[in-house]
């Protein structure tokens, strides 16, 4: 089976934890101090599927991450940075309720320019959900309703709880559309 290559973007506001998530991912590593992404940051995984998984042609494919910047300054440039991306991880920081809000306007920007891609959302920092935190989700009912929106995760990039779960379905929901 031929090994593909796929475009997926990380999408949210800044200090969400987009990073973080790519980086307990990709090297299986987790750093607690905040690490700002200037622009754009690009990064490769190889993702092996099982090759009996109905729908699927391959067992490999080349994730091209991109962590886009999630500060108001690069909004202007972040279409051109989306352009071409079979899926997205639409991501928010479920201790910050303002990012739970923002989710929609995200997926709005990149459905409009992706209209055929498939999104995950990852409300991310689900580790202090253990700490009592109380979350309000219901204003993701717009975001949950779409159609291009796949699942939604309580990832941890910290602990790492569903991160491998997230990439994973998405990268298969990119192969099956």
């Amino acid at each position: 089976m031929a090994k593909v290559s796929k475009k997926i973007c990380l999408v949210g506001d800044f200090g969400v934890g987009k990073t973080s998530l790519i980086r307990r991912f990709v090297d299986r590593q987790f750093d607690d101090r905040y690490l700002s992404t200037v622009g754009v940051k690009i990064s490769r995984k190889l993702v092996e599927l099982d090759p009996s998984l109905p729908d699927i042609a391959t067992s490999e494919v080349q994730l091209l991450i991109w962590d886009l910047e999630g500060r108001n300054k690069f909004k202007a440039i972040v279409p051109s940075y989306l352009q071409g991306a079979r899926g997205a991880i639409l991501v928010a920081d479920i201790s910050r309720p303002g990012t739970l809000r923002s989710l929609e306007e995200h997926l709005d920007q990149f459905c409009t320019i992706n209209p055929k891609s498939k999104v995950m959302v990852a409300l991310n920092k689900a580790d202090l959900l253990n700490e009592g935190l109380p979350i309000d989700t219901s204003s993701l009912k717009a975001v949950d309703d779409h159609s291009q929106v796949v699942k939604r995760y309580f990832t941890s990039a910290k602990t790492g709880d569903q991160v491998d779960d997230l990439f994973v379905r998405l990268t298969y929901q990119m192969l099956r559309s």
